[in-house]
């Protein structure tokens, strides 16, 4: 039996918009109309604190985890439905049906999604995101460089010596443009040296 509905599942547990829900639980205004206007982490942390934040990210990576741990044990540990529920994850939170399909830019629920698939590519690509935001405070770009390299950390990583199967190069190739193209605002803005750096304007 094809375990379509991973993929459908994937898709609905990206799609739980949690900055949003956590700005709004905590008395805050509409994320979507502050900032950014970004539902990730970077857009509460300067709305929300640090705290919203951090709760946030993680929450948003363990969506992408979530789905993609039910499609392993739903397939019988098919990499083939395992990378697809990575996309759908993905494309949940990008495009959200709670949210007339608008909304984040998926890097926390991407490299969530990753874990199970390749840990060592995740980790490297969270390495260096920090090394980037830590010289020069921009979310954003740490978050493009991360995307960036997933799929050549994936392909050099996920079976050392050896090529990934196709499907998993092509979904992670796939998940990085998406993402990329999600950031394409940001790519404008720091050419022009007007985007936001990484501050909290709360602290909680």
């Amino acid at each position: 039996m094809i375990p379509y509905w991973t993929a459908g599942v994937a898709y609905l547990l990206g799609s739980i918009p949690f900055g949003v829900l956590i700005v709004k639980m905590r008395g805050g205004p509409d994320i979507r109309q502050s900032g950014s206007g970004n539902i990730g982490a970077a857009n509460v942390m300067r709305n929300a604190g640090a705290a919203a934040g951090v709760l946030t990210l993680v929450l948003d990576a363990g969506k992408g985890y979530l789905a993609v741990w039910i499609a392993e044990r739903g397939s019988y540990g098919s990499i083939r439905w395992m990378v697809i529920a990575a996309a759908a994850a993905v494309i949940g939170h990008i495009f959200p049906v709670w949210l007339q399909f608008r909304g984040g830019k998926g890097v926390a629920t991407g490299l969530g999604a990753f874990l199970p698939i390749c840990r060592e590519a995740v980790l490297l690509a969270v390495v260096l995101w920090v090394i980037v935001v830590g010289f020069w405070r921009y979310s954003s770009l740490g978050s493009i460089a991360a995307m960036a390299a997933l799929p050549v950390f994936v392909y050099f990583l996920y079976a050392p010596g050896h090529a990934p199967p196709k499907d998993v190069t092509i979904c992670t190739v796939a998940i990085s443009l998406l993402v990329l193209w999600k950031h394409r605002a940001n790519i404008q803005r720091l050419i022009a040296g007007t985007e936001s750096r990484l501050t909290s304007r709360r602290e909680d």
